[in-house]
């Protein structure tokens, strides 16, 4: 079986509140886009249970057991028996971007595995699986644009139609661990609401609709700051980084025309549906 897990941008991202246990509340938005991995997986002929991993593309090396995939089908083992497996995984969305490809790939592999093996879970079953896996990690159950809340994981319908702009994801090569993003930043849950910005017309989000990763990222990576410069230069209605970096993004109207120094950065255009 094979499924092509999509990315997702984040559309704001406030940091509302350090929580008792270390984590943060915040407000995003995720909306998805049409850049995707594949991922593969066939059963084993040999009737054993150990299941195995390989790993191309952008990320060719990759510890099995910390890779996201292997935690899902873990995950799994334990409310499920089914044969081994082995899986390929050709990532083609960027590590420690701000993409949540690794969120995607993880509840890939339960809704692959759900659908092969007939296990009757629905949507709101898998979810909760994949609350396991990450915090975002059940947004991509049904990658749908979404208002996040909590660390990511409460999710509800927000209406927001970008199906008339170009998005273009630019990638600097850098990888921003979210723990790095979060180390330097400082809970500020002020100002109107990111549900109430979002109300706003596209062009005017530009300095209200904001990214608060963005300040100590850009300290600490100046190439990326340049890139969300470089996008508005570009004509871009919108630009940010997407979630802790260090994707940057830019929201045009009409097919965008990229400077050739911009071109070597480009990830894709994304057509949002």
């Amino acid at each position: 079986m094979v499924v092509f897990p999509k990315a997702k941008i984040n559309i704001g991202l406030r940091i509302m509140e350090k929580r008792p246990d270390g984590y943060h509340n915040i407000e995003t938005f995720f909306y998805p886009v049409d850049l995707a991995d594949a991922l593969e997986f066939v059963v084993r002929k040999d009737n054993r249970r150990s299941d195995s991993l390989k790993v191309t593309g952008l990320m060719k090396e990759s510890d099995p057991e910390n890779n996201l995939v292997m935690k899902a089908v873990k995950i799994m083992r334990q409310s499920f028996d089914f044969p081994g497996i082995r899986i390929h995984l050709h990532k083609s969305i960027p590590v420690g971007a701000g993409l949540g490809g690794g969120s995607s790939d993880a509840a890939g592999m339960l809704k692959a595995l759900n659908r092969y093996f007939g296990f009757g879970l629905n949507s709101e079953e898998l979810r909760s699986f994949a609350g396991l896996v990450g915090s975002d990690a059940p947004f991509f159950i049904d990658s749908t644009p979404s208002f996040a809340e909590g660390v990511g994981n409460i999710l509800s319908e927000f209406p927001l139609d970008l199906s008339r702009y170009r998005i273009v994801i630019l990638y600097p090569g850098t990888n921003i661990s979210t723990a790095e993003a979060y180390a330097g930043c400082v809970p500020c849950p002020t100002g109107l609401s990111l549900r109430q910005l979002l109300k706003l017309p596209v062009h005017e989000w530009r300095g209200r609709v904001v990214n608060d990763f963005e300040l100590n990222i850009f300290r600490s990576y100046p190439g990326v700051g340049r890139l969300k410069v470089a996008l508005y230069e570009a004509g871009a209605l919108y630009a940010s980084m997407s979630g802790s970096g260090s994707a940057v993004y830019g929201i045009f109207d009409g097919e965008p025309e990229l400077p050739g120094e911009l071109e070597n950065y480009r990830l894709t255009t994304a057509v949002p549906e």
